[in-house]
């Protein structure tokens, strides 16, 4: 039967969250969902520069225009001495050969904050709109230009124009964004007209495109948007192809390996990724396949019990059969023994085929943990040598420990109880093939960090070409003068499954001598040692 061991989690560290070096999909996930952020992020701060350029750029220019106006208006609209004051006429003559932009209003205010002159009044330049149909008194549209919110937006914006008036009237020209009569925001230059020192009125140019300006920097950040979405939806594709279906391919496989009975999970193309997806449907594939192993294995040995437990059973039928056609007290008693021994063979094999199957949930109940093997060892062979008294009979087999320096202990993460029963086993078996009144030495070494054990007897050693089957499930070899039945044969098969459940190695060998006569057998448990 496989062997599942669970390696303990006593104890261990919580993880913290850590950036993800060792991971593909978590830094393809984060660099993804960065790379769409940084895009609008990167967008707008390139627009509200762009932005922030047009309007500063706009009032520039129209600073620079105010400038050159108020300085004409100055030297040619300016009259009367010695308080001069400007001329509504030669001002309005000035904004009529003054080439204004139709999309540029410039109006002129005297220190009182009258209006002198318009360039959207002047003479020669009528702009024509499309009016709309004339409305008869009471209609609703008629009634709506008397809405109280657009009295509210004209009252504000006649509040912002008379706060620029009255800032520039100080001397002190003004720049900035307001709303217009219209309810447009407008870029605005006021700019004081002085005569030397005197504030005789104010220049006021303003260009109504702010919200042109506004719209194109949308139009300009619809590339960034789109890009952005283009991203997202991308990163969404990669992730639903790299994440989702794989993982989906895997819960499929693992739903037709619980419900059609298939075997193990195979997804070839999946589990070449080099990430934790691969990762994922590796695991999955050797975990599949380990199980499968496990259900052959169990299957192997559900046959092997049904064989071993069938031939005690045809005996014992037999000899029931037989037991009433026999008269002769003799036979019958032979009859009987057959009976009590295979009786008890049965046992026997009961209890080690029970011992067997509980083997796997022992080994992954109990955690390993820090034991001496020497001390394990001594304590072991204390067992068999308490079972020896003074009075007992010749023909009794010793045991006897060597574990070298007792001072330097033999560690081994380990559990303590499989790993006794592995020396029981061992030590059973050589006794059982010891001559009477023989020797069983068990011996203990270290060796470049490893535990080496030797279980040494003197009997009659074991045949060249079964030094490998022995440790199969049922084998019994026995010489002449052993009773039969008296092994089930699982002895040597579970002490190797434990053994190479802790990382070691169990194999068998005979000992010679100098001439090559056979000594006896000898099993060497070879297990890493521990340096905690």
């Amino acid at each position: 039967m496989a062997i599942v061991i669970a390696k303990p989690d006593a104890g261990a560290p919580r993880r913290r969250w850590s950036w993800p070096r060792g991971s593909r999909l978590g830094r393809l996930i984060i660099g993804l969902n960065v790379l769409a952020l940084a895009i609008l992020v990167i967008g707008a701060l390139v627009l509200n520069e762009l932005r922030s350029g047009l309007v500063n750029a706009r009032v520039e220019s129209l600073t620079t225009q105010g400038d050159l106006i108020a300085k004409v208006i100055d030297q040619l609209a300016t009259e009367g001495e010695p308080e001069p004051a400007l001329n509504a006429e030669a001002a309005s003559a000035i904004f009529q050969l003054l080439f204004i932009p139709s999309s540029q209003r410039a109006r002129l205010f005297d220190a009182d904050g009258n209006v002198l002159a318009d360039s959207f009044m002047v003479a020669d330049r009528v702009e024509w709109k499309v009016l709309p149909p004339a409305r008869k008194p009471g209609d609703k549209d008629a009634a709506a230009r008397d809405d109280p919110a657009d009295k509210a937006k004209a009252a504000k914006a006649s509040q912002g124009l008379s706060n620029e008036l009255a800032q520039a009237l100080r001397g002190s020209p003004v720049a900035g964004t307001r709303m217009s009569e219209n309810g447009e925001r407008v870029v605005s230059v006021s700019i004081p007209i002085q005569h030397v020192r005197a504030v005789l009125g104010v220049l006021t140019l303003e260009v109504g495109d702010v919200d042109s300006i506004i719209a194109a920097q949308r139009r300009a950040l619809l590339p960034f948007i789109l890009v952005a979405i283009s991203a997202t939806l991308i990163s969404s594709i990669l992730l639903h192809r790299l994440i989702a279906e794989p993982v989906m391919r895997l819960a499929r496989a693992a739903d037709r390996v619980r419900l059609e009975g298939a075997r193990a999970i195979s997804l070839p193309d999946i589990a070449k990724r080099q990430d934790e997806i691969g990762d994922l449907s590796r695991a999955l594939e050797e975990m599949t396949h380990s199980l499968s192993e496990r259900m052959d294995g169990i299957e192997r040995f559900a046959a092997d019990v049904a064989h071993e437990i069938k031939n005690p059973l045809t005996s014992i039928r037999s000899a029931i059969e037989t037991l009433d056609l026999v008269s002769d007290p003799v036979a019958r008693a032979r009859l009987l023994a057959i009976l009590q021994n295979d009786v008890n063979r049965l046992d026997r094999l009961v209890t080690d085929i029970s011992n067997a199957s509980r083997l796997d949930a022992e080994l992954s109940r109990e955690a390993p943990k820090a034991l001496d093997l020497a001390k394990l060892l001594a304590e072991v062979a204390s067992l068999y040598e308490a079972q020896l008294r003074p009075g007992d009979a010749p023909g009794s087999v010793r045991v006897s420990v060597s574990t070298g320096d007792p001072l330097a202990p033999a560690r081994l993460m380990a559990r303590e109880t499989p790993i006794g029963q592995v020396f029981r086993n061992l030590i059973d078996n050589a006794r059982s093939f010891s001559p009477a009144d023989g020797e069983v030495r068990v011996v203990l070494t270290r060796t470049r960090g490893r535990l080496v054990t030797t279980i040494d007897d003197d009997g009659p050693g074991i045949p060249a070409e079964n030094l490998e089957t022995i440790f199969e499930r049922f084998y019994t070899s026995r010489p002449k003068g052993k009773a039969f039945g008296g092994n089930s044969g699982l002895g040597l098969s579970i002490a190797r499954q434990i053994v190479e459940a802790h990382g070691g190695e169990l194999k068998a060998e005979n000992r010679v001598d100098a001439d090559g006569a056979l000594l006896g057998a000898r099993f060497t448990v070879d297990l890493p040692e521990s340096r905690e």
